[in-house]
């Protein structure tokens, strides 16, 4: 057939690379200048480019929380990663991660908040993994297996929201409305209460006021008793305090007979606030479970070749041999015990170009057979290369991001110091001889007038909108972290195989005499051939497909008879064996696909070479533009598996800095890893073998086309699949990142305000939730505006 890259070399089992552990071939390439042995020259110039990986881990180390939990990459055991809803801040990791190694048999355990991920390290012997999603549950939070669905979680925060909140909040509203801010601004109400009527209406505010508190405000209830637990105060502490407040004052002064009542107070903070935590979790939602979808891709059987029965693969050892059928996924990583076909490795190593793998070559779990089938001996590990990138892409999930929540850092200062002054403020008034009710009242319009609604909004707001907008453009946001980081990107690096290129094979080119009668011969014969490269001749061809008789294929070409003469398509040297000379022009053609990093397929029937076929996957119209785009104040890098000319044709390129070329999959993760010691990193990938590299990069970017674990990986995806959409994405980061800068300084200097004037006497509780209210309603008009 045509040209093909063949398998690993025999490896030596006992080492393993020095960047990415793969196992090392007999005479592995090594360097005086860098130190370490390597599986392949792709591996030895990253890490010569490079350096050390410890400076990049310090660096990441830095922004996890404080505290003296073992972090899962020092322990051995057994791995688990879960999903978990409920979490919305650095306190929840922290209290998650307490939960998890209290327990006996639980190593370790890292949270991530932004990704609403766990991972445990735990001994399998002393807890069951069964267990361990209860360990996690309770508190408002529900623990659930990597792979279980999600369906109902939206319906129950639009329930909990609207019916909650809006209908019984609206009710609450409505009495006060009628019954008593006439009576506050000095008119005469509407209805007059009576001692008996005023009990009835105050008894009917007071009920709704505490199922809109207790049922609609629990997860702030929540995470305010999770912030205590964990000794850490949040925003919600002070939430809770300032609603808890104006509703125990409410209700002792309903009891006493009193009409200056501020359950309308506790209302309002409710509903403001969870109004914002539903935009945020509207925006969570959008990547929601598809990580659930995408393990489906992982094999779990496998097929034995003894006696054909399909196990499990946990009850494969070592040493079996497996049979694999064209179509089917090489279950587990091992060697070619019998056959040869060529092997389609996209899923996991992202290079559209087919392997031809024969006996003795190593073969990669996840990988799927095409054209022939093969019997394969599993590796003395039993482990998939495609089961080891969903675990690694997991395992970086569940780490914390970079930045934590700017609103998040301050409330360990804020609220502690709000709550100070409050204390304080009642405490002098009560010893100065002010009323007690005066001095309460003082105290709680602080408290009130203090509660950090328009802060809790100016992120997810301002995120929300720059969803919006993104989506607008074509660009789907997967994670809110990367409006954070996406302003600050340094290193940009590409993915060659489906980002820089269309990342199929196609026909590029046809030489001969008549390439349209090359085209279709070959077309006819290729259409009964499974591999990639026959499948873009067969699609390419012109007409309808011609008669094949006696179809023969070989390693290296078919052939079959059409209209009378036998066609052989396939590699050069299938003709050399042939004996059928190819003529100097020809030869000079398949030089020349070679130096682009093409494969030339040679036709010839009747005993001549007719012409060359010219199939590669070739660069996208716009990635010069979009690569000049993107090198304006940053750095850009190309990534790829391939090796040659297929990477060289970028090196020269303006705008491109570097080319790391024969990069394997499992070192891409690596690779970004280092980068990052150069600064902020953006990766843009489209393969499954990607997925690594995205979720380790400070920004992931997944093109549109690219596969599900790679968006799933991703911060954010472009969905239009066009390359300068990428430019596109930085930007819309960068301006949400600006308007939640402005949000933020917009509510801290309220608070500079608002603060003294409550602590003067000069605000009453209605007069401070009505000032916190506008706070808010400046933040949520900054954050409509357009990007």
């Amino acid at each position: 057939m045509s040209q093909h890259i063949h398998g690993d070399a025999e490896t030596t089992p006992e080492s393993g690379c020095t960047l990415c552990d793969l196992p090392l071939p007999n005479d592995p390439p090594t360097d005086d200048d860098v130190e370490g042995v390597f599986c392949c020259r792709g591996c030895l110039e990253v890490t010569r480019a490079l350096g050390d990986l410890d400076e990049a881990e310090t660096e990441s180390i830095e922004s996890a929380l404080e505290g003296d939990r073992p972090d899962p990459e020092d322990v051995d055991g057994e791995e688990a990663f879960f999903a978990v809803e409920g979490m919305h801040c650095a306190t929840c990791e922290a209290f998650l991660e307490g939960r998890a190694t209290n327990l006996e048999g639980v190593y370790a355990a890292e949270a991530s908040y932004a990704t609403d991920a766990v991972r445990l390290v735990y001994d399998p012997e002393a807890v069951g993994r069964d267990e361990l999603p209860d360990v996690l549950s309770g508190f408002g939070y529900t623990a659930r297996e990597r792979g279980q669905g999600e369906e109902g979680k939206e319906d129950n925060a639009l329930a909990r929201f609207l019916i909650g909140g809006g209908m019984f909040g609206m009710m609450v509203m409505l009495w006060y409305i009628i019954f008593l801010y006439p009576r506050y601004f000095g008119y005469d109400p509407i209805v007059e209460l009576g001692r008996y009527d005023g009990l009835y209406v105050f008894a009917n505010i007071w009920l709704l006021t505490s199922f809109v508190l207790f049922y609609t405000g629990y997860p702030i209830l929540r995470g305010a008793y999770v912030s205590l637990r964990a000794g850490m105060p949040n925003m919600d502490l002070l939430v809770s305090l300032a609603a808890l407040s104006a509703y125990a004052y409410s209700t002792l002064a309903m009891l006493v007979g009193r009409t200056d009542l501020y359950f309308d107070v506790s209302v309002a903070i409710v509903l403001v606030v969870t109004g914002g935590t539903y935009y945020e979790g509207m925006i969570k939602r959008r990547a929601a479970g598809l990580l659930s979808d995408l393990t489906e891709q992982q094999v779990e059987h496998a097929r034995r070749y003894e006696d054909g029965e399909t196990v499990s693969l946990e009850e494969i050892e070592p040493g079996e041999l497996l049979l694999v059928r064209p179509g089917e996924r090489v279950p587990l990583d091992g060697e070619v015990h019998e056959g040869e076909a060529a092997v389609d490795e996209s899923l996991v190593t992202g290079e559209s170009l087919p392997v031809t793998k024969a006996v003795g070559d190593f073969v990669r779990g996840g990988t799927v057979v095409t054209d022939a089938p093969l019997v394969v001996e599993v590796g003395e590990d039993a482990e998939s290369t495609l089961d080891r990138l969903v675990s690694l892409m997991w395992s970086i999930q569940s780490a914390r991001p970079g930045v934590q929540q700017l609103a998040d850092k301050l409330a360990t200062i804020f609220v502690p110091l709000v709550i100070t002054v409050a204390t304080l403020i009642t405490a002098w008034l009560l010893l100065t001889g002010t009323e007690f009710t005066t001095a309460l009242l003082i105290g709680l319009t602080v408290l009130i007038v203090s509660c950090p609604c328009a802060l809790g909004l100016a992120t997810p707001l301002a995120i929300a909108s720059g969803v919006q907008s993104a989506a607008k453009r074509g660009i789907v946001v997967a994670a809110e972290t990367i409006f954070e980081d996406a302003p600050a990107v340094d290193v940009v690096a590409l993915d060659k195989t489906g980002t820089l290129t269309r990342g199929s094979m196609a026909v590029e080119d046809v030489v001969g005499d008549d390439p349209e009668e090359i085209l279709r011969r070959a077309g006819a014969v290729e259409r009964l051939s499974e591999h990639p490269i026959a499948a873009a001749i067969a699609d390419h061809a012109p007409g309808e497909s011609a008669d094949v008789d006696g179809f023969d294929r070989t390693s290296r070409g078919v052939s079959g008879v059409v209209d009378g003469d036998r066609v052989v398509v396939g590699h050069p040297s299938l003709f050399g064996e042939r004996e059928w000379a190819i003529p100097g022009d020809l030869t000079e053609s398949i030089a020349r696909a070679r130096d682009d990093g093409d494969v030339p397929v040679v036709v010839g029937w009747g005993g001549r070479v007719r012409g060359v076929v010219v199939v590669g996957d070739s660069p996208r119209e716009e990635w010069r533009d979009a690569v000049e785009t993107l090198s304006k104040g940053r750095e850009v890098v190309v990534i790829t598996g391939d090796e040659g000319a297929a990477a060289d044709r970028f090196r020269a390129v303006e705008g491109v800095d570097e080319v790391f070329a024969g990069v394997p999959p499992e070192a891409k993760a690596e690779t970004v890893r280092r980068l990052r010691t150069r600064g902020t990193v953006a990766m843009v990938g489209d393969g499954s073998n990607d997925a690594p590299a995205l979720a380790a990069a400070d920004v992931g970017i997944a093109m549109g086309s690219g596969t599900k674990l790679a968006t799933d990986a991703a911060d954010a995806v472009v969905v239009s699949d066009d390359l300068g959409s990428v430019a596109e994405t930085l930007e819309v980061a960068g301006g949400t990142h600006r308007r939640i800068r402005q949000n933020l300084g917009w509510a801290f200097v309220y608070n500079a305000i608002a603060i003294p004037l409550a602590i003067t006497g000069m605000l009453n509780p209605f007069l401070a939730a009505v000032a916190m209210a506008l706070s808010s309603t400046l933040v949520v008009l900054n954050s409509s505006r357009s990007l």
